[in-house]
């Protein structure tokens, strides 16, 4: 895969022409070197161009009917989303960054640096950027089922509630994403900011990985790790990294584990209105992975019993350990990949198989039907 020239922070590094080490946008540079912390030059192909089309500051507006607040699908600490229509008639998502707010110019071009260069079936895909001035958009692809977070927590009444089968469909396609990323990316990309939220839903309940203005470059060569400072979300990060900065691939891992734990049980990462035991994910689910017989209590309550209880297990075995303490005790994504892919493609036929009690003892879960038994 081809990247762009990036050096590292070694103080060796021998001084550059400024076309090699910046990016045009609009009417000013944006440094691109040290973006993404590799003390390797990577090198985009043969043209050294991003692949992602500009557009004027005029046409989002137009497209946005002038950012209406009808038109507004969502708001972060980045600043606000937009649905757009462009003068192709496509229907887009354009993210309008906060001027004062947490994402400067640096995560700006590292995100339109990465889905420029990085693309898969599990990753949102970057039209295009707009940089006038002191304004900084981005434009992507249109998700018509907005984020995994919409479907899981706070739903409004009579929203429909998440089965089974799509969410073991949507945590086998986001491990794929992340996959991708820490296998097939060179030098890997660790994504730093793996939440609910970042994991936008299309058509079918397609998951695809968006935000990526806190990735870095993972490490290389004879490197155990990537050191900076702490970022992302409470409740999502590596303890280790949390700690030391320390930044690897099993961190990536470990939010990806209280991802799938938000799947499975429904649950918050970090629960404001619970306190003690339950105000953590991680900390409420670890005592309940050691003992077989509390497992079904895991579930979330809003299935109403329609799982696979074996299923059920299974993925809870793979959440424990992606969340593991210690990081080489965790799986790598490939392996997390492998069993969730196996557990989406047991479809789960409630109708057939009822509501589970639960009672059941899981020391003999009941067998669960394959799609060959049927």
């Amino acid at each position: 895969m081809g990247w762009f020239p990036c050096s590292g922070t070694s103080k060796k590094r021998k001084k550059k022409k400024d076309s090699n080490n910046s990016v045009q946008f609009g009417s000013g540079k944006l440094k691109a070197k040290n973006l993404l912390g590799s003390k390797e030059d990577v090198k985009d192909g043969e043209s050294g161009q991003i692949a992602a089309k500009t557009f004027t500051f005029r046409e989002l507006a137009a497209a946005t009917r002038n950012f209406r607040g009808d038109c507004q699908l969502g708001e972060g600490g980045f600043g606000r989303v937009y649905k757009g229509r462009l003068d192709s008639n496509q229907i887009v998502a354009i993210k309008q960054l906060d001027r004062n707010g947490l994402q400067g110019n640096r995560e700006f071009l590292v995100e339109v640096l990465m889905l420029s260069l990085l693309h898969h079936s599990n990753l949102v895909n970057l039209i295009g950027y707009c940089a006038d001035g002191d304004q900084r958009l981005l434009v992507y692809e249109y998700m018509p089922l907005r984020s995994l977070d919409d479907h899981l927590h706070d739903l409004m009444p009579g929203k429909k509630v998440l089965d089974w089968n799509s969410r073991m469909k949507i945590a086998a396609g986001a491990a794929k994403g992340l996959e991708y990323l820490h296998d097939r990316a060179s030098p890997p990309v660790i994504y730093r900011d793996l939440k609910c939220s970042n994991i936008l839903l299309g058509e079918g309940y397609h998951p695809k990985l968006s935000d990526f203005g806190l990735a870095k470059l993972g490490p290389v060569g004879d490197n155990t790790h990537v050191s900076t400072r702490v970022m992302g979300t409470y409740g999502y990060c590596a303890p280790e990294y949390a700690m030391t900065g320390q930044l690897t691939l099993k961190s990536d891992v470990y939010s990806f584990g209280v991802v799938l734990l938000e799947i499975i049980t429904g649950r918050k990462a970090i629960e404001n209105s619970k306190t003690g035991g339950e105000h953590n994910l991680v900390a409420w689910a670890k005592p309940l992975f050691k003992d077989r017989r509390k497992l079904s209590q895991m579930a979330d309550p809003m299935l109403q019993g329609q799982y696979p209880v074996r299923g059920l297990y299974q993925a809870l075995a793979v959440a424990a350990m992606c969340v593991q303490e210690q990081p080489n005790m965790r799986p790598v994504i490939a392996d997390v990949v492998t069993a969730l892919s196996y557990l989406a493609a047991q479809k789960f036929d409630g109708d057939a198989q009822g509501v589970q009690s639960s009672l059941w003892t899981p020391a003999t879960p009941p067998r669960t039907k394959r799609d060959g038994d049927k």
